[in-house]
């Protein structure tokens, strides 16, 4: 059930933002927003050992909200990419970025597989803000 809030949130995302950047042609104010955003809403995702991570609603309500702002992301600077190039072939300027973004992720796995085996602590003096990091979680 959340999997699917989160896909919506998505598309509405997309709608809405994307919407509103059709009409302002503010890409960078909105892409800058959203990843503002998007680390915001993510912090509730690691917060599982404390009080405000048992939180169902709340983390529900982060996914939701990240679901938002995240997913309009590609296809905003896509069509950013796509105006500043005018008059170039859209396809290929959509192109290009779609194969920059797989290289991208093609190279972060072995990061992410190295910090998968990390375990940080964060403020462990503090009982009330103590948390661990972990990346096998």
């Amino acid at each position: 059930l959340a999997g699917g809030a989160f896909e919506v949130a998505i598309v509405i995302g997309g709608i809405v933002l994307g919407g509103y950047v059709d009409r302002t042609k503010a890409y960078k104010k909105v892409t800058l927003s959203c990843l503002v955003l998007s680390v915001i809403f993510t912090i509730p995702l690691g917060l599982t050992e404390h009080a405000l991570g048992k939180e169902p609603v709340l983390l529900v309500l982060s996914l939701i909200g990240l679901g938002f702002v995240t997913g309009p992301i590609q296809p905003i600077n896509a069509e950013l990419a796509v105006d500043i190039s005018y008059p170039g072939d859209e396809t290929a300027v959509e192109s290009v970025q779609q194969i920059g973004g797989n290289l991208f992720s093609a190279l972060i796995i072995p990061l992410a597989a190295r910090a998968g085996k990390l375990d940080i602590q964060i403020l462990p003096k503090n009982p009330l803000l103590a948390s661990d990091i972990r990346g096998d979680v």
